[in-house]
């Protein structure tokens, strides 16, 4: 008889499914057993605005012989009475929500490209903050009350970067990548008396099916684009953050984790799962080799400086709010008489 999978019975929505993170991550839960509702707007007839062949219908076929269930879904997660439908429907059809991974614009062309705040192209600015913002909003808004319902549940925020701040190469991408980390934190603590948990999660660099292309490369040679860029042998498939996500929803002590930013690599050392092909990739140790070439310490003492101010003043509120240790004391006293 062949062992129960850890998320045997379990229900999921992965909103962005359609590549990348959203794919491997749906790929990952139906690996370890999982129901999987795979979201997106790219469908087969009606491919992708930005010209992608991939679809929610592979997607779901790839949960299903990877081991779990896999349904596709199209949904545009801007569109609130949408997305208010999708979790009707997946409580109406399974009687249950137990996981939900937003990934929904995290290559998106409207984020833009590299460059300083003063050279963003501001042009799509507004429909990329509705696609990579507000979206995760309305999904997490009409997820989170069939959970509470059921006082259980995990939901995740895919992002870039295990720091609270940065995560994009312009301005429009750093204020969706950390505007992500901070909803998942606020959610958290809104979430905690209802026993359901919140996270955002990073993978490393990403071997995506648009990065694959960039560097002219496959999944079966991708090791070849080193040549290019020596870093890109540090990379890791999309299933590497995926199984983070499962193995983060099979933890009975996931709502320790709660309000954290993660990453694939962490959370591979504390759970013990590689990549597909055996790799376990540490974006985080080599980054950290790789960081004062690339003149990333510097913003890194700015912010730790800001972090320590704040905790400065966070401790003040939290000491003014205490009672005097004499009153508590006074009060232990009454209590045990």
């Amino acid at each position: 008889m062949a062992p129960k999978l850890p998320l045997s019975g379990r229900v999921a929505v992965v909103a962005g499914a359609t590549r990348g993170a959203g794919r491997g991550i749906a790929r990952a839960l139906g690996e370890a057993g999982a129901v999987v509702y795979c979201t997106g707007r790219s469908v087969r007839g009606a491919p992708s605005a930005y010209k992608r062949p991939e679809t929610i219908e592979e997607t779901a076929e790839m949960v299903d012989a990877a081991g779990g269930t896999g349904v596709a879904v199209r949904v545009d997660h801007t569109v609130e009475a949408e997305v208010e439908s999708l979790f009707a429907r997946v409580v109406r059809e399974r009687g249950r929500l137990d996981i939900v991974a937003d990934s929904v614009a995290g290559e998106d062309p409207l984020l833009g490209r590299w460059g300083a705040f003063w050279q963003t192209d501001l042009s799509n600015g507004a429909d990329a903050l509705r696609q990579a913002i507000l979206s995760h909003l309305i999904t997490a808004k009409h997820a989170a009350p069939h959970m509470i319902k059921k006082r259980r549940g995990l939901i995740v925020e895919v992002t870039e970067g295990d720091t609270i701040f940065g995560g994009g190469g312009n301005a429009i991408s750093d204020v969706v990548k950390s505007s992500l980390k901070g909803f998942a934190a606020r959610m958290a603590g809104e979430l905690r008396t209802h026993r359901v948990a919140a996270v955002s999660i990073t993978p490393g660099f990403l071997r995506s099916e648009s990065m694959l292309g960039h560097f002219g490369v496959a999944e079966g040679n991708w090791r070849a684009a080193g040549k290019k860029d020596p870093n890109f042998l540090e990379s890791e498939s999309p299933l590497f953050v995926g199984r983070a996500v499962a193995a983060l929803a099979a933890d009975p002590k996931v709502l320790e984790r709660s309000g954290d930013v993660l990453s694939s690599w962490e959370l591979a050392r504390s759970y013990g799962f590689t990549d597909y092909d055996g790799r376990r990739p540490d974006w985080g140790e080599h980054f950290g080799r790789i960081a004062p070439a690339i003149g990333f310490l510097e913003p890194f003492r700015l912010h730790r400086a800001f972090l320590e101010r704040m905790m400065k003043r966070m401790d003040g509120y939290l000491a003014a709010s205490d009672p005097p240790a004499e009153t508590a004391g006074r009060g232990a006293s009454t209590r045990g008489k």
